[in-house]
């Protein structure tokens, strides 16, 4: 018979362990910056916040951290139409980033949409942002179960979404599951 913090260790995907930020840049507000670090700080967690609290740049500045600490690769994945947007506040705030639409892999933060996530390799990344997040709500659906898959080894993990529904237990769920 094993104890409950034995079981609880036992359901963890892998274990993670946060650290302070590398980088913080003065184009976040002070939440945003907070947000960020208690982030980083977690090394998997999750951002719940409304729409035009910036979103996009706090996930971008992340994956920059998680690039610098580890010298390693950063996976944002996006809703199909979102992409693109990604790659232009990247530019618009100095963050270097590639889309990528067949699975190649750039040296430091790859973005692509949910929809071709089955040409990567979760072992290329060190860290994933999961962007609009909400699309783990489905708890039988077949994309949340990829994903959550996907996620399962990754080291720095980040969901993000401003549509959380805080009373939605499935969906609280299916978000911790995703964070291991």
């Amino acid at each position: 018979m094993i104890d409950y913090q034995t079981f609880l260790a036992n359901k963890r995907h892998c274990e993670s362990n946060g650290f302070d930020p590398v980088w913080m840049p003065d184009f976040l507000f002070d939440f945003q910056k907070s947000l960020v670090e208690w982030s980083l700080q977690k090394g998997r967690s999750a951002i719940f916040a409304d729409c035009g609290l910036g979103k996009t740049p706090m996930q971008l500045v992340w994956a920059q951290n998680v690039v610098e600490k580890e010298t390693g690769k950063v996976l944002i994945i996006t809703p199909l139409a979102v992409s693109s947007q990604t790659i232009r506040e990247g530019d618009k705030f100095g963050i270097k980033c590639h889309r990528s639409m067949e699975g190649k892999v750039f040296d430091g933060i790859t973005v692509t949409n949910y929809e071709r996530l089955h040409y990567f390799n979760p072992s290329d990344f060190i860290g994933v942002v999961c962007d609009e997040s909400s699309i783990l709500k489905n708890y039988s659906g077949a994309r949340k179960k990829e994903i959550t898959h996907f996620l399962k080894k990754i080291k720095y993990r980040l969901l993000c979404t401003a549509t959380a529904a805080p009373n939605d237990y499935i969906e609280l769920g299916t978000s911790s599951e995703a964070l291991g």
